[in-house]
């Protein structure tokens, strides 16, 4: 059984009503003029990286696919829109039928993107297209607040692993999503059990402090988790005294106890502690986990201390202070008329306040300097300059109403590790400052 296949279960039929009502009522209007059919090319990016961070992490682009394929207007949704009198007859004729039949194109997920870059590029006729603003916006904006969360934290983890455990910290599918974007972002396990079943990804997970507050002292408790789960568990010391703790743990399990779990306290120095501790009881394989509230900047100062592996919940699954990459999806070009040979014509919002965007059909692509490393994100219009032509970023993920690149989601996390490695060193200092390329436009023809 593929499980990347399986979907869990949601309070509507459809994604369809994952949507903004506008989003409707804007179809109903352009069936009535007739300008519903024209083609049309809208965009996803960003104007700014949230404050401080170096680069942004495209993730959620799989379960995009997914939405976009189960975007489906059914019969109970078409009553429960005729019931409300969201938008007329006409238009319910219209939605009973929709099937995306463009083409989208994108970042693929776990690559890096910058301030501008068309992270995704969505095209067919303006009604088609429209409709599905919102719930792209909705799934790359968490998802890649959270993976980029997670990259942060994986960078300062170095080779340690890290488990995400937030589910309890969010709403109870916005984890199963938070699990999966923080592996594209460099987590090796979770905890959250829909995440292992829905996507494959690793689960762990073995005590908590109510398991040794049932019985009647710490040893009892030990020898329960131990005879249950084996000598290779993992034992939480942190519920009463630290030092006795891992004594009766090695004890109980033997010197080939698997870890002992530190969840509170000063962990610079209780990790130090129990680690010496361990070493004279000879469990010197005995890992240490420690968990309690982390981040990057806090994982990043344990990187001297003698730990294994970090456990993250609330602040990864809240994007570490930036829960939201704030992408938004603008109309960047459309035709004159209906005529599918009626050409492009770029189109942009005219605004102050920080909120103008570029028209026109963008590309983008990353180029390097003489090492090989990037050092621009360059976006343009029209045609593509021939020394960029090979270092273009965005493939092809829907055409024709089809998706063309499903992938494996080890594929997208092996992709981010690259990405992020060929950026600039100073990609990976937690200290805030401006993103760490440049984008620069490259203005041209419409590109239709």
């Amino acid at each position: 059984m593929n499980t990347a296949d399986l979907g869990l279960p949601v309070d509507v039929p459809s994604t369809a009503l994952f949507t903004d009502q506008y989003e409707l009522t804007m179809v109903r209007a352009a069936l009535a003029a007739g300008t519903a059919g024209r083609r049309s090319v809208f965009e996803v990016f960003t104007r700014r990286l949230p404050n401080g961070r170096r680069y942004g992490v495209v993730a959620g682009t799989g379960r995009v696919l997914d939405a976009v394929e189960n975007f489906r207007f059914d019969t109970g949704v078409i009553d429960f829109l005729r019931e409300q009198g969201i938008v007329d007859e006409p238009t319910l004729a219209w939605l009973a039928e929709y099937r995306f039949s463009g083409d989208i194109w994108g970042y693929p997920e776990g690559e890096v993107y910058f301030p501008g870059s068309p992270i995704m590029r969505v095209e067919g006729s303006f009604a088609e297209c429209v409709l599905l603003e919102t719930v792209i916006l909705s799934i790359l904006n968490h998802d890649s607040a959270i993976a980029a969360a997670a990259s942060r934290m994986a960078s300062a983890a170095g080779d340690r692993p890290l488990i995400e455990m937030g589910a309890r910290r969010t709403h109870e599918l916005a984890a199963v999503a938070a699990a999966r974007a923080a592996y594209v972002g460099g987590f090796t396990t979770t905890s959250d059990l829909a995440a292992g079943f829905r996507y494959g990804i690793p689960t762990v997970g073995t005590s908590a402090h109510a398991f040794t507050l049932l019985h009647d002292n710490e040893r009892d408790a030990f020898r329960a988790q131990v005879d249950a789960l084996g000598p290779g568990t993992t034992l939480l010391v942190d519920t009463y005294d630290v030092e006795q703790a891992v004594r009766t743990a090695v004890e109980v399990a033997g010197p080939g106890l698997g870890a002992v779990r530190i969840d509170s306290g000063d962990l610079l120095l209780v990790a130090h502690r129990v680690r010496q501790q361990l070493d004279e009881l000879g469990a010197t394989g005995t890992r240490i986990v420690v968990t309690s509230d982390l981040d990057e900047y806090a994982i990043a100062s344990l990187a001297a201390a003698p730990v294994d592996a970090y456990g993250v919940g609330t602040q990864l699954v809240t994007g570490s202070g930036h829960p939201t990459a704030s992408m938004v999806y603008k109309l960047v070009a459309r035709a004159e008329s209906d005529d599918p040979r009626a050409p492009l014509r770029p189109v942009a919002k005219k605004s102050s306040g920080g909120k103008t965007s570029m028209g026109g059909r963008k590309w983008a692509a990353r180029r390097l300097d003489a090492e090989g490393s990037a050092e621009a994100e360059v976006v343009g219009t029209g045609p593509v300059p021939a020394a960029l032509v090979d270092r273009q970023l965005l493939v092809e993920l829907v055409k024709g109403g089809e998706v063309v690149a499903r992938e494996p989601l080890d594929v997208a996390r092996e992709r981010h590790a690259t990405a992020r490695a060929n950026l600039p060193l100073s990609a990976t200092q937690l200290s805030r400052g401006e993103p760490v390329l440049p984008t620069e436009y490259a203005h041209g023809g419409s590109g239709s």
